[in-house]
């Protein structure tokens, strides 16, 4: 919420008769804050359009290349079966030692695996410049003391499941194995190398200790049915975990998917091209230490319970987490958190997608730019809507319910362990210098704090702009410290009248702000019809409301308007306006005539400069 801000108002009294209509008064800077020239002469960033990663490609191109090769879904030469027999196991050929219940494979090439063991292990450790290729054909094995399929060394290692198969991998809590805290095995299918897991087989996975499926080095999952239960991370690839098929469902104690690696900023990326991903997370559902790259894919993601959980000061439950960048052009995405439901530390981009997101914190969270191309982001729940440094929106749909600011540009690093009452509120710094630039798509709000909140300059060329904001007086639909620039699309922001903003003079389209003399209930239809009778918008806001800024291309120099109130309207309506239709059983309010590119129907009781809680500051 943006409270420090000089608001350049002059304010004219009106005397509004109980039964006359009200008339304008057309300032030259009414409630509008400095211009966005102003701001151009003191602050040479203004309102810019800002782009981070373009698209998904572009943020791959930037990391590491994977494993996969040609050939790698399909099996060449000899198969060597491994048959496991209750605590025995028996193999047809070389390259496969046995000790015990110990099967270890020596040599690259293709295994199929299939039966029942009770205690032991697959262990795959050969120097072979080869890969090897592990065919699961009905596997149930468990192990007591170390990881049941442990990949030591290789140079790399290819799993299918066998089509019409179901392969079951469990370890308990008590496994150990005996070595370095770098070489023991923390996941029930571990790997030391490289790992591929397709197929269209099933894999069930209950990893008892620690992880379910971990690599040290890259994970590909192109294929199968996988069913992971971990008590600490689900599925992890250190250098990057790439989903490019097949059906995930995780349910983890700690991170859902996770890649890892800190040491390399080319590597510990994840990447979902397709496929289906169901991951129920008590950490973060999909968290990497790079960057988050979806093109596609169904992905149900929940983390730390919901989000009507809290988050301990200390912990982490995003649904998707990057410390780079998050990129995302397609694929459906539904997210509850009990904090984020998408964060980055860096950029976040938006090309494409439908996103159904509810969020403990923020809906959307950039520590950089949030930037909006396309896609349909429906915001069901959360602290603030979307939040960044800057946000750009130039194409797309996004439909904002927030407890605080719909739209919130603030400054700063966010830990954003968010929750509510009780929980640390870590914040975005609230320093001006940010930018919200809208050059097209729909954006729908719905807030109690400020519908708009920008610590910075506003710049509108395009584009549809709802806002049904705050009934508190301390709040304003539009709440914005170093101009807004308008030159066209249509805006229409409804709320309270105690911190009334509207765009600033710089602006080449007209606007205006109407300022009721009292609070109008829920639902009651405000209509603007010109002389000649014809309307030209109307627009029934969904909460109780005493002021509407309204701006189009509609919108007439010299042309006289009269606003009517009540009634109801027909035609094409969008969250509650209708820019062509009619209206009917209204009675006259006021009259306004354009005279200026800002023009001021009544008076805002309470507009004023700052005090009380700074820009962006939570309770």
């Amino acid at each position: 919420m943006n409270k420090n801000k000089t608001l350049l108002a002059v304010l004219v009294s009106l005397a509004l008769a109980a039964c006359s209509g009200a008339t304008a008064s057309t300032v030259t800077s009414v409630i509008t804050g400095d211009t966005a020239a102003d701001t151009a002469a003191s602050n040479s960033s203004g309102a810019t359009t800002v782009t981070g990663a373009e698209s998904v490609a572009a943020a791959l191109a930037a990391n590491s290349e994977t494993h996969a090769a040609a050939g790698d879904y399909a099996a060449e030469g000899a198969v060597i079966a491994i048959v496991l027999n209750g605590d025995t196991i028996s193999a047809d050929g070389a390259g496969v030692t046995i000790s015990g219940s110990t099967a270890t494979i020596t040599a690259a090439g293709t295994y199929r695996v299939s039966g029942t063991l009770t205690d032991g292990q697959i262990v795959v450790d050969t120097v072979d410049a080869d890969a090897v290729r592990l065919i699961l054909a009905g596997v149930s094995l468990t192990s007591s003391t170390s990881a049941p399929i442990n990949v030591v060394a290789a140079e790399k290692v290819l799993i299918e499941l066998a089509p019409g198969t179901e392969n079951t991998l469990t370890d308990t809590a008590s496994n150990r194995l005996a070595g370095t805290e770098t070489d023991t095995p923390n996941a029930a299918l571990y790997s030391a190398s490289d790992l591929t897991i397709y197929g269209d087989g099933a894999l069930t996975i209950n990893a008892n200790l620690n992880d379910g499926i971990a690599s040290k080095d890259g994970l590909i999952i192109a294929g199968g049915t996988l069913v992971v239960t971990a008590v600490d991370d689900g599925i992890r690839g250190k250098d990057y975990l790439v989903v490019e098929g097949g059906s995930l469902t995780v349910t983890a104690g700690g991170d859902g998917l996770k890649a890892d690696n800190e040491e390399d900023v080319t590597k510990g990326y994840i990447s979902v091209t397709a496929g289906s991903l169901n991951v129920v997370a008590g950490g973060d559902a999909l968290t990497a230490q790079t960057d988050v790259a979806i093109s596609g894919g169904t992905l149900d993601l929940t983390a730390g319970g919901g989000s009507s959980n809290t988050v301990a000061a200390d912990g982490s439950a995003k649904g998707i987490k990057a410390t780079v960048n998050v990129v995302i052009d397609g694929g459906t995405l539904t997210i509850d958190s009990a904090d984020d439901a998408i964060h980055s530390n860096g950029d976040v981009v938006i090309n494409g997608g439908v996103f159904t997101l509810a969020a403990a914190d923020d809906g959307v969270h950039a520590d950089g730019l949030v930037e909006v191309n396309g896609g349909e982001v429906t915001v069901s729940r959360s602290y603030e809507g979307i939040e960044g440094s800057s946000i750009t929106v130039n194409a797309g749909v996004l439909d904002v319910k927030a407890s605080d600011d719909g739209l919130n540009v603030a400054s700063g690093v966010d830990g954003s362990s968010l929750g509510g009452p009780g929980a640390a509120w870590d914040q975005a710094a609230s320093v001006s210098g940010g930018s919200l630039t809208i050059s097209g798509g729909t954006i729908l709000v719905e807030a109690v704090g400020d519908g708009i909140d920008v610590n910075g300059a506003i710049a509108m060329t395009d584009g549809l702009v709802i806002v049904n904001g705050p009934t508190e007086q301390m709040n304003g639909a539009l709440d914005y410290d170093a101009g807004f620039s308008l030159t066209g699309g249509t805006l229409v922001a409804a709320g309270s009248a105690g911190m009334l903003q509207a765009p600033d003079t710089s602006s080449t389209q007209n606007s205006v702000a109407i300022a009721f003399t009292q609070t109008q209930a829920a639902g009651t239809l405000v209509a603007i019809q010109d002389s000649g009778g014809q309307v030209v918008m109307s627009f029934a806001p969904s909460k109780s409301f005493q002021a509407l800024v309204v701006s189009s291309p509609a919108l007439v120099s010299s042309e006289t308007y009269t606003v009517l109130l009540g009634g109801s309207a027909s035609g094409e309506t969008t969250d509650g306006l209708t820019l062509a239709g009619e209206s009917s059983g209204g009675s006259a309010y006021g009259t306004f005539t354009i005279a200026s590119t800002v023009t001021q129907l009544g008076t805002a009781a309470g507009i004023g400069g700052g005090g009380g809680r700074g820009p962006g500051q939570r309770p």
